[in-house]
């Protein structure tokens, strides 16, 4: 279903790729960018596009880490590759990613049988990108799955003009207490973000073959990204 595509940068001065899955039929359909994980657009971020494609969406994961080590493709399986996904996550440029992200917005709306209305989805690392994608970008609706630092951005709040969708797991390993009660206090009242938070499971809970999947969680937080982006991109 899905093909591996270029995409321009903002400057027009390069190109970086990103895996794209279009739904079949006619359109136009709405879009969505999918943020990775720090594992790159491997296996199960590639199955994730594919899904939303089933669903009726056009998908692409652009490559975020194309600046400093191109077509990553990790899993979460050994302690080499954990090692060398957070040397990458660690030498990660936050602004250059939003480029990137702008820029993959960007793509999807050029397509052809796009509706002109494109959200951002991300996980971990991508999760932070996503709610940074709602202060930074023009991005129509934003969803971040356990986003690790976002308690350290909620001085950008204010800039969140579209909807947003925040799952947390609330024995996250990353995500400590103390984080989660900073974004509960200052995001709960905010009328365009959605907060929820998943009692009894860890950190990347919905990670396709992930080591800490839950898929009663994982089935009920996609369930509501589904919803949420049914809502506010069509």
């Amino acid at each position: 279903m899905g093909e591996t595509i270029r995409i321009e940068t903002l400057d027009g001065a390069d190109t970086f790729s990103g895996y794209l899955a279009t739904p079949s039929g006619s359109g136009p359909f709405p879009g969505i960018v999918v943020i990775q994980e720090i594992f790159g657009v491997n296996a199960g971020i590639r199955a994730m596009c594919d899904d939303w494609a089933k669903a009726g969406f056009i998908a692409l994961a652009p490559d975020m880490f194309w600046r400093l080590q191109p077509d990553v493709d990790l899993s979460d399986k050994t302690k080499a590759e954990w090692e060398e996904a957070f040397g990458l996550m660690k030498r990660f440029d936050i602004d250059a990613g939003i480029r990137d992200i702008e820029a993959s917005l960007r793509a999807v709306k050029g397509l052809a049988d796009s509706n002109g209305k494109v959200g951002v989805v991300g996980f971990c690392l991508g999760g932070r990108m996503a709610y940074l994608s709602a202060t930074r970008t023009d991005s129509d609706a934003s969803v971040a799955y356990y986003g690790g630092g976002i308690d350290q951005y909620l001085g950008e709040a204010h800039a969140i003009a579209r909807p947003v969708l925040l799952h947390f797991a609330e024995d996250d390993g990353f995500i400590d207490k103390a984080a989660q009660a900073k974004i509960r206090d200052a995001l709960s009242d905010h009328g365009r973000v959605t907060l929820h938070f998943y009692p009894g499971v860890d950190h990347a809970f919905a990670r396709v073959d992930g080591m800490h999947r839950d898929n009663a969680a994982a089935t009920l937080a996609n369930g509501r990204t589904l919803d949420f982006f049914r809502a506010h991109l069509r």
